[in-house]
């Protein structure tokens, strides 16, 4: 990704350069005075763009914000966090401090992976310390210019969910090399990557709610998960994974007004009816939707992003 201020000229060629720290792993507990404890893990990476177009040309690292720096930095500031924060506003803190400590810094990018440690539940009662690791990640990408323009983005990676009924495709193109038959009745999974643009371009028009981000992750998410899922009782029938990730992505931007664009992948992890036959007997054993061997290579991928018309993607 290219910004504006991030190309140069030098000797009379177009120069673009940035530098930065990958997978910093932090992580931060937050112990209440009632005994409950709270507990985040970030898989942190922050790139700097900045005027040190010197040490690349004349050998001069007199502007360089070493990588090293940048990681001690990450920890400082995580102790620094004596209150519970999401995420996305721990992003923003970096970015901030980033572009603003630093007079050649033009822009910063901060992008942090959450793992999902979840409290676990004994006997039916929250743990105060106990925490057990989920299958998706929470991410967040924060871009902040000197200008003082922020752009916020958060997302889902690996988010698996399946349905063994209320799925189908049928009447898609047919030509010679077509061999896959319609149905209406097949399961339908995926491990899906999801992200979403807030609306926000400055760091004052942000709500200044304690993990109101966390909680906007949560509502998305939600919506996400039930549109897939339909009702409890009888689901939602999908006619493709097209139609429903572009269902999926509707709601979203109907239901969370914040939010200008969203970007689903969601590979089609196949589950194919497990038939057992030979060149004599076509049918040896014909099991009917309800043995499957799972596969996914290869598997299908659907992508697509919807935006509000007044969004810039």
């Amino acid at each position: 990704m290219a910004l504006d201020d991030d190309v140069v000229v030098v000797n009379g060629l177009n120069f673009e350069q940035r530098h930065g720290k990958e997978r910093v792993r932090v992580a931060r507990v937050w112990r209440n005075q009632d005994g409950r404890q709270f507990f985040v893990e970030w898989n942190v990476g922050i790139s700097l763009l900045s005027d040190c177009a010197a040490a690349y040309v004349s050998d001069d690292n007199s502007d360089i914000v070493a990588t090293d720096t940048m990681k001690n930095t990450v920890y400082a500031k995580a102790k620094e966090c004596s209150d519970q924060l999401s995420v996305e506003d721990f992003a923003i803190l970096l970015a901030k401090h980033f572009t603003l400590s630093y007079k050649q810094v033009t822009t910063t990018i901060v992008k942090i992976a959450e793992k999902s440690w979840e409290r676990v539940s004994v006997n039916g009662q929250p743990h105060n310390h106990g925490f057990k690791l989920g299958s998706e990640k929470h991410t967040t990408e924060v871009i902040f210019k000197k200008s003082g323009v922020l752009q916020v983005s958060s997302g889902i990676e690996g988010l698996s969910v399946l349905k063994t009924t209320q799925s189908g495709f049928e009447r898609f193109h047919r030509d010679r090399y077509t061999a896959l038959p319609e149905t209406r009745e097949r399961i339908l999974a995926t491990e899906m990557s999801a992200s979403w643009r807030y609306s926000f371009d400055s760091l004052y028009s942000i709500p200044k709610r304690q993990c109101y981000f966390t909680e906007t992750y949560l509502d998305v998410k939600k919506l996400l998960v039930d549109t897939f899922f339909g009702p409890p009782k009888e689901g939602v029938y999908s006619p493709s994974v097209q139609y429903t990730l572009y269902e999926m992505a509707k709601n979203v931007l109907s239901r969370v007004h914040v939010i200008s664009s969203v970007r689903l992948k969601m590979p089609n992890l196949h589950f194919l009816p497990a038939n057992i036959s030979t060149k004599d007997n076509r049918s040896i054993v014909k099991f009917e939707h309800d043995v499957y061997v799972p596969t996914d290579e290869p598997h299908g991928s659907i992508e697509a992003c919807l935006s509000r018309l007044s969004s810039k993607l």
